[in-house]
Formats: C-alpha cells, structure tokens, sequence
C-alpha cells in the first residue's frame, strides 16, 4: 500500500474509492482506436483519471482508495490517496475484493467518467445519505453503472454480476433490491468508452484536463 491520508483534506462518514487502470498504450481505451492512436487513447485516459481523482480528493471523506492495476504516475494527486492492487480474474471479482478492502460506507467509481462532480455525488454525499438508502447506484448510458455505493460493503453483492454487457446495470440493481436493501438512484451519465462517447462528454467540461486532451487529439487527427 502506498499512499497515505492529509487531515487537511475534507472529512465525511463514506470511503470514497476509485478503481482504474494505469494509463498504458494498448492496455487501456482500446475501443477509442482507430479514431486515436493507442497513445492518444492513453492520453484521454490519463486525463480522465487526474480529472476524477482531482474531483474525489476535494470531496469529503473518511478514506480514499485508488485501487490500480498497474502503478501509480505523476496522474496521481499526492497527498490524498490510500493506492492498492487490484485483485481477482474478472471485473466482477476486482469489484468485490475493492469493497472487501473497506469498512462502513463506501462509494465506488470508476476511472471513465471524468464529468463526475460533486453536484453528481451530492445524495450519496449527503449528512443523512447512509439513513435513506443501504445502497447507492449510478446507471450509465451504456448498461453498465459509474457509481455503486454500501453502507455494509459485502463482495457477494457484486461476484457473478456478468460485467461489460447491456445489462450489467440491471442486474448490479436488481442484485442489491434482492438483497433487502434501499437502494438510492444517483444521475445516469455517459461513460467514456468510444470516440463518440469522448467528443460527448469533452463538451461537457470543457476546460478539464478531459477536455483539453481531447481537443488536442481531434487537432492532430485533422492534420
């Protein structure tokens, strides 16, 4: 573990936990080719990261997480973050072990919404958010989920969830209502995962690291 925690930072009841993948060239954004190179790919997810890590150390909590494949780079705001390995064979699994890692309540995100903000998180971030809900769940625009909070965290809750398919929402949902527990909505947004997607959500911030690494992209794929 590396890392380690400022009492300058916000505190807040949750542990707030980011799951991601180093920024490698052909190891991360693969669906962004061929409109990117694997190194511009690369580049906007190394933008989207620092956004969301950024974003998650102004944020009030007890912990921070930042639980990496790969290792930590200069993307990494220090101080701030707790780093861990990811462990396990299927997304499903890393899930678990990262919720495995943590006590009390915890929220989960994950390293392709570099629009994610505080206004984003604020019912899950609320002084009585663990009181009106067990649970929290973001929904994606592709099927999937961006956010996944429990006031308990239990593994089970998450293994055998079958990932990166049209349905992965639906059932991480319906895994948690067949649990017995309240479950609280948070804003479906847009993940980042094609070209498209990129341009989409660059637009909506502008002036982000995100942002600005697309544009520079865009103007070299013209040239």
């Amino acid at each position: 573990m590396t890392g380690h925690r400022d009492a300058a930072l916000p505190t807040g009841a949750a542990t707030l936990v980011v799951i991601a993948k180093e920024p490698v060239p052909g190891l991360v954004k693969t669906r962004l080719t061929p409109e990117y190179t694997p190194e511009e790919a690369a580049a906007l997810a190394e933008a989207a990261l620092a956004d969301t890590l950024h974003t998650v150390r102004s944020l009030p909590a007890r912990r921070r997480l930042l639980v990496l494949e790969g290792r930590p780079g200069p993307w990494l705001p220090s101080p701030g973050f707790e780093v861990v390995p990811q462990a396990g064979a299927g997304l499903d699994e890393r899930l678990a072990h990262a919720f495995a890692a943590c006590s009390g309540p915890t929220l989960l995100i994950g390293m392709d919404t570099p629009q994610v903000s505080r206004a984003l998180l604020a019912p899950a971030l609320a002084p009585d958010a663990w009181d009106r809900a067990d649970a929290w769940f973001g929904p994606s625009e592709d099927g999937g989920f961006w956010a996944l909070g429990l006031a308990a965290p239990d593994p089970a809750l998450l293994r055998g969830v079958p990932m990166s398919t049209a349905h992965t929402g639906r059932v991480q949902r319906e895994r948690l209502v067949g649990a017995g527990l309240r479950v609280g909505d948070l804003e479906r947004i847009t993940d980042v995962d094609t070209a498209r997607d990129a341009a989409l959500v660059a637009s909506l911030i502008p002036r982000s690291r995100f942002g600005r690494a697309v544009r520079l992209a865009r103007a070299r794929c013209r040239r």
